[in-house]
């Protein structure tokens, strides 16, 4: 035997870089066992389909938050924007007679539309993501309530579609599968995709190799309106109802499950299936309080902390990669 081969390492398994990769899922499935051994009532059927349910919103919504993190940005305006894009889809049926087909691409329009607008503020504009996504955070919402008079307003059929089954499978879920085929395949195997992530970890040299990066900003944030739009729709389908008060504060359900999902503030980090994860905890989390009848005052501040420990183990991270 020769000294390289004597002096070659053996590869075994490295728990240490496997619970960096995969932390999140194993908090996920440690999670749901303490779930299942305090409540009987986690691990059956309708439960389940309810979780599945109420993570695909949550998730979609994500999906468009990954792209904006991964490309180093940040976007507070997702959960208005779905909301006015769900209000300007039933608005169109009912007030305009515009058919539900049209008024259900009326609605992912708004989304599309109004991400443009983001993505050309922060781009063109020069203005930082937080900022002109806080500003539109506002907008968003106002004219929610402004096109409402602060009243719910009938979805169209083909929207209310979303809201049910197809067969014994809830159409979110359905939706939700579909969305993350689209945002994987994004991200992963499209030149947009990969340029995300160049320009997410250093602007300035993906400007100098090339990159198109103020195109490809607009891109982002206009992808974070679509999926935003699409949130909207499947929360209005599932409400029967466009309300103006929908999807409040779910843009930091967004950002916390892209952030527990593995994705960097940073940029340049992130993946489809990490946010699904991240998603899952959130509402995992949310659905074992409600079995535990914990008060939804204390389910604010459980949720919060887990942010807070979500953006300091992404903190760490960066510091551990950096030394």
């Amino acid at each position: 035997m020769s000294t390289a081969t004597q002096a070659r390492p053996k590869q075994g398994f490295d728990v240490k870089k496997f619970l960096a990769n995969n932390g999140a899922l194993v908090g996920l499935l440690v999670l749901a066992l303490a779930l299942f051994i305090i409540t009987p009532d986690f691990l059956t059927g309708p439960n389940l389909l309810n979780i599945g349910i109420q993570v695909s919103t949550v998730a979609i919504l994500a999906f468009g938050m990954t792209f904006v993190i991964v490309a180093g940005g940040i976007d507070l305006s997702v959960g208005s924007v779905a909301a006015l894009s769900a209000m300007v889809s039933g608005y169109m049926f009912v007030s305009s007679g515009l058919p539900g087909g049209f008024a259900l691409a009326a609605g992912l329009l708004t989304g599309l539309v109004v991400g443009t607008v983001n993505g050309l503020a922060s781009a063109y504009g020069k203005l930082p993501s937080f900022i002109a996504t806080l500003a539109m955070l506002s907008i968003a919402r106002g004219l929610t309530l402004v096109i409402s008079d602060g009243r719910p307003i009938k979805t169209a059929p083909e929207v209310s579609f979303l809201g049910g089954n197809i067969g014994p499978v809830p159409t979110p879920i359905i939706v939700l599968v579909i969305a993350a085929g689209v945002a994987s395949f994004i991200l992963n195997r499209t030149v947009i995709g990969r340029s995300m992530y160049a320009v997410g970890g250093n602007a300035e040299a993906a400007r100098l190799s090339g990159l198109p990066v103020k195109q490809i900003t607009v891109t982002v944030f206009a992808l974070a309106g679509l999926f935003a739009a699409l949130a909207g729709l499947l929360l209005a389908g599932r409400l029967d109802s466009a309300q103006p008060q929908a999807a409040a504060g779910y843009e930091l359900d967004a950002i916390a499950a892209v952030v527990i999902g593995g994705a960097s503030l940073a940029g340049g980090l992130g993946r489809i299936s990490g946010t699904i994860v991240g998603a899952l905890v959130l509402v995992v989390i949310r659905n074992g309080l409600n079995l535990l009848n914990v008060t939804s005052f204390w389910q604010q501040v459980v949720i919060g902390v887990v942010i807070a420990l979500a953006v300091g183990v992404d903190v760490l991270r960066r510091k551990t990669r950096s030394s």
